[in-house]
């Protein structure tokens, strides 16, 4: 599993859930319905002050885990993605390298 931040582009449905995206000049599919979740961030090391009701964005990021392939005969790649809600922008930050068993 590798841990970095790329900035990448992302196509959502209109609920904002990822549909395709763009990395290292390919486009790849979703190809399962991703999951979601909030982590929290240090954000008391950037901000002076959280307001009250401020969570995503601000206290808490937005993660995705996608799998997606480039076609349908593509191996699937498990990916994390972080999206940014004040900009509305999207940066990969995982990617998580299948584990192969030997026959």
């Amino acid at each position: 599993m590798g841990l970095f931040s790329e900035s990448i582009e992302v196509v959502s449905s209109p609920a904002g859930i990822p549909l395709r995206l763009s990395w290292q000049g390919r486009t790849y599919k979703v190809a399962a319905h991703p999951v979601r979740w909030y982590e929290r961030r240090s954000w008391w090391e950037e901000e002076p002050r959280a307001e009250r009701g401020h969570g995503p964005g601000l206290v808490d990021s937005e993660i995705w885990r996608v799998q997606a392939r480039l076609n349908n005969r593509s191996a699937l790649r498990t990916l994390d993605i972080s999206r940014q809600v004040a900009s509305d922008t999207w940066r990969l930050i995982r990617v998580h390298d299948a584990l192969r068993e030997s026959a």
